[in-house]
């Protein structure tokens, strides 16, 4: 992959959407929600602070976190389907 996030943009790889209910239904396509967890595979510096210097990160790369439902943006590289967002939208992580 050759994305390479600014400030304290993110790149994750979406886990997949179930496809079955609670229930044992099985979904379509267009009745699956987007999935709100995913995986860290790029991190931009931090974000610029007025003094000049860069935030550090809270998050890294393979870290497994938790993010809003409505927030980044889709995008797709060499066929792979990942979300940009900003370290803000991220909810927490999750620990296994």
């Amino acid at each position: 992959m050759n994305l390479k996030p600014l400030d304290d943009r993110i790149v994750i790889k979406q886990s997949d959407a179930e496809e079955k209910s609670t229930g044992g239904i099985l979904l379509p396509d267009s009745a699956q929600e987007k999935p709100q967890i995913g995986k860290i595979v790029a991190t931009g510096p931090g974000k610029l602070l007025d003094d000049g210097k860069r935030a550090q990160m809270s998050v890294k790369k393979k870290d497994e976190i938790l993010y809003a439902k409505y927030s980044g943006n889709d995008v797709e590289v060499d066929g792979e389907k990942y979300v940009i967002l900003r370290e803000s939208d991220v909810l927490g992580i999750v620990e296994k």
